[in-house]
């Protein structure tokens, strides 16, 4: 059995709107947050995405992690997540080699393909764009290319250069709550984080699942 001592402990973080309070104040919340949770030893601080809510404060999790990167010393700081079915690979390569490079061996890329919106807000955020979800297994594939050492499956794309290029990529992470997830994590040879506070059930045959189908890769 483990040691208490060897349990780390992690951070989700929604940016919460309390009651009485307003957005504005939640992601000052947020980061006084992350500087209490790497005092007290906690081992990552991911930032959720999630558009048009009323209670949530966290449409930008990219933003927060620069700001609570640099408001910290060692704790790791990521996404919990980007949600990639809205964005280019490009750009969220780009963007997280830029936070690798600023903050080196701290940022976590975690990538989900729920909308974290309703469906008009996702449909402005995919706004002038004609793929849909079913491109999201290829949308991996081509991140995964940008950031490693590997080549984009989208061949019109092999020639692209990732300027700045950090040392070693952000660590990526798959985010889910259903064996879909965790197995084209496994698939894909990427760490994968279940979301057991929105699926109270399942999780242990997931995870095991995810370990049987596990394929390594140059990310893990």
């Amino acid at each position: 059995m483990s040691k208490i001592s060897d349990i780390k402990l992690s951070v989700l973080d929604q940016s919460p709107i309390r009651s009485g309070g307003s957005g504005v104040e939640a992601i000052h919340e947020s980061i006084e947050l992350a500087k209490c949770c790497e005092a007290a030893g906690y081992n990552r601080y991911w930032l959720a995405e999630h558009h048009g809510s009323p209670s949530l404060a966290g449409p930008a999790p990219e933003i927060m992690i620069t700001r609570i990167a640099a408001e910290t010393d060692r704790i790791r700081v990521g996404s919990g997540g980007v949600m990639l079915g809205h964005y280019s690979p490009l750009k969220v390569a780009e963007t997280f080699s830029v936070l690798e490079s600023l903050y080196p061996g701290r940022i976590d890329l975690g990538i989900g393909r729920a909308p974290g919106s309703d469906q008009l807000t996702a449909a402005a955020l995919a706004y002038g764009s004609q793929i849909g979800v079913e491109y999201f297994p290829t949308r991996v594939a081509d991140l995964m290319g940008f950031l490693g050492q590997g080549e984009p499956p989208t061949k019109i794309f092999k020639r692209i250069n990732i300027i700045p290029t950090p040392q070693n990529p952000p660590e990526m992470w798959m985010l889910g709550s259903s064996d879909q997830s965790a197995l084209m994590a496994a698939q894909f040879g990427l760490a994968f984080s279940f979301a057991h506070f929105i699926v109270q059930e399942g999780g242990k045959e997931i995870l095991a699942d995810y370990r049987r189908n596990f394929k390594s890769s140059e990310f893990f």
